[in-house]
């Protein structure tokens, strides 16, 4: 016989054993309450309840005998539980439903869960009130809303964050929110028709690694802006500040929702959301995702964003319709306010698809460039780089084929490729690392630099800086356009952007010049100045002066030129000047002068950038790093 113990000072609730009585090893015995909360003794082992100490009612101390207990089989009685641990301890909360109770000594892990589930055919009834309301946030119990969006084209936002999270990685934050409109709805009504009030919120894992993502959902009041999730919003962006995680933000909606009267507020104009999504500029990667229609307060979230990338049937604007006509300007249908094909030519959509699965597709790619080096990777033909510049060297050719024969095959994510044509940006991978590519592009005014592409240039430089990507720049350039018209347009101001943002750079530049390094649009695509990079290198067809050669000879032979009359005498003479001073700029001739660090075979480019890649390091920021909007 043996004595069962308390293992806190207590009060006798309810004894479950009277005396004779027999239970099973585990079976409760006896109910104890302390600090309002009760606490149950177990069976050590299979016995009888011999003698009570306590009635219902007592209190009893810390350590002191409740009732004496009996073993039912021949074992050894294991005498008093004071020799060893309490016998009569409370079962771990977080035992197992399945596996024995645990017996410990103290009040410390008390426990109210049955010692075993086993068998259970159905859910306590919490779990299942718990389960019933969160039905209701699911796609499958909105069948009608679904299938609405569907016939559009397009896909819900559960569906959307399904596929770009890792499989059952993604846990949701605020699901049981609804919208603000109590006073004008009912709650049955709000739970069916306005779950988790119309923004699915929470953590994700995309390509191993965790994603804060934030997606309107246009099945519930057009993805408008509540009070309700501008405080999931709230919540989202503090836990990516906090843990510096990237933030995927699906931005279909129309804006600002009128409709929620629960807040005693007059325009709200005191929300904290938009500067608090701001505040992640230049600290982590900000992925905006656009489909269908996308308008205000939603739009101004998405043009925070770092990249945005959308479908073509989207509509991006600052205001829909009902606002445009409020405003007096005019009747217009979604359609006709801000459509793809506007909103890619300037410069606001970074990546352009045609449907949502390839939008997806892109932010996972997206992302992937900021998770650190991939392990595996192919090459690209190194061969083929030697064939990318034409012999003929007024003859226009691609720099994306350079792009492509530099960057590990299939990991180049060409960005903004409907604006400022005139450089090439992408990110893409060279043995495995992440890094920036841009490239002057001589089909473009053959490579000479205009606002738009330097406004394209730096904002890529300042993206690749904040997140600390390298930089690799293919220059084949001109240098900036000149003339009455490109000034009209502030090309002072714009084409400056590039030396400003590479005088910031904490992230290696690596610059290789490819035919043209003329001028000070050479010097601004090599961070300001040949050897301001951590390497300048050109291949054999690289060609190099103060400004382009034609110019140079017209302006600084111009007594000699003029002294000949004009035609054939004097068009020998300018071409005979003319190779003089592109056989005195030639990149053989640049390496000598050690103004370019090397000349190399095409093939081995890629060589000279890893050991770059690898030599270079990138600096802790000193302040902060901001990425321009623009």
């Amino acid at each position: 016989m043996q004595n069962i113990r308390s293992p806190l000072q207590a009060q006798v609730v309810q004894w479950l054993v009277q005396p004779g009585e027999s239970a099973a090893a585990g079976d409760v015995l006896v109910i104890l309450e302390a600090m309002k909360m009760e606490h149950e003794i177990r069976a050590p082992y299979a016995g009888r309840l011999a003698e009570l100490y306590f009635q219902a009612g007592e209190t009893v101390g810390e350590g002191e005998a409740l009732a004496s207990w009996t073993p039912l089989d021949s074992a050894p009685e294991r005498g008093d539980a004071g020799t060893n641990a309490l016998i009569g301890a409370l079962s771990s909360a977080l035992t197992s439903a399945a596996a024995a109770p645990a017996w410990v000594g103290t009040a410390q892990t008390a426990s109210h869960a049955p010692a075993s589930t086993a068998g259970q055919t159905s859910p306590r009834a919490d779990l299942q009130k718990l389960q019933d309301r969160l039905a209701f946030t699911l796609d499958a119990q909105r069948p009608e809303a679904v299938a609405k969006r569907h016939a559009t084209g397009l896909r819900t936002a559960r569906e959307n964050i399904a596929d770009l999270c890792d499989p059952d990685s993604f846990v949701e934050y605020g699901a049981l929110a609804v919208a603000a409109q109590s006073r004008r709805r009912s709650a049955d009504d709000l739970m069916r028709n306005t779950p988790a009030d119309g923004m699915v919120t929470g953590i994700g894992c995309v390509n191993g690694q965790r994603v804060v993502v934030m997606a309107y959902d246009f099945t519930v009041l057009a993805g408008t802006q509540g009070m309700r999730n501008h405080q999931k919003t709230d919540r989202m962006l503090g836990v990516a500040l906090q843990n510096k995680l990237p933030v995927v933000l699906f931005a279909e909606g129309g804006g600002g929702r009128p409709g929620d009267v629960d807040v005693a507020i007059v325009a709200g104009l005191n929300l904290a959301t938009f500067a608090s999504f701001a505040r992640l500029n230049g600290l982590v990667p900000v992925v905006g995702v656009v489909a269908g229609r996308c308008f205000a307060g939603n739009a101004a979230l998405l043009g925070c964003c770092d990249v945005i990338i959308a479908t073509r049937d989207s509509n991006i604007g600052m205001g829909g319709p009902v606002m445009v006509e409020g405003g007096g300007l005019g009747v217009f249908k979604p359609e006709q306010i801000g459509p793809s094909d506007v909103q890619q030519a300037n410069g606001v959509i970074d990546i352009l698809v045609d449907k949502e699965a390839q939008a997806v597709a892109a932010a996972r790619h997206y992302l992937s460039c900021f998770q650190g080096a991939q392990l595996e990777w192919q090459a690209p033909p190194a061969q083929a780089l030697r064939h990318v510049v034409p012999e003929n060297r007024v003859r226009v050719y691609d720099t994306r084929a350079a792009m492509q024969g530099i960057a590990d095959e299939g990991s180049l994510l060409p960005l903004r490729t409907g604006f400022g044509t005139g450089i090439h940006t992408a990110l893409a991978r060279i043995a495995g690392r992440p890094v920036g590519l841009m490239a002057n592009n001589p089909l473009h005014l053959g490579g000479a630099i205009d606002a738009d592409a330097a406004d394209k240039a730096a904002r890529f430089m300042q993206l690749c800086n904040a997140h600390g990507l390298p930089i690799v720049s293919l220059v084949d350039t001109p240098g900036f356009m000149v003339g009455p018209d490109i000034e009209a347009l502030a090309q002072v101001r714009h084409v400056s952007r590039m030396f400003v943002a590479a005088a910031h750079l904490r992230v290696p530049l690596l610059s290789v010049v490819l035919r043209k390094g003329y001028g000070l649009g050479a010097m601004a695509m090599t961070g300001g100045g040949f050897h301001e990079t951590l390497s300048t290198v050109a291949w054999p067809t690289g060609e190099f002066g103060g400004m382009g050669l034609e110019g140079a000879v017209r302006l600084g032979y111009r007594k000699e030129l003029e002294a000949l009359p004009e035609g054939p005498e004097r068009e020998a003479l300018f071409e005979q000047l003319l190779a003089q001073q592109y056989d005195n700029g030639s990149a053989i001739n640049m390496a000598a002068t050690l103004e370019i660090d090397a000349v190399i075979d095409p093939a081995t480019t890629r060589d000279w950038l890893v050991a770059g890649l690898q030599a270079g390091r990138v600096r802790p920021a000193d302040g902060t790093l901001a990425i321009d909007t623009w």
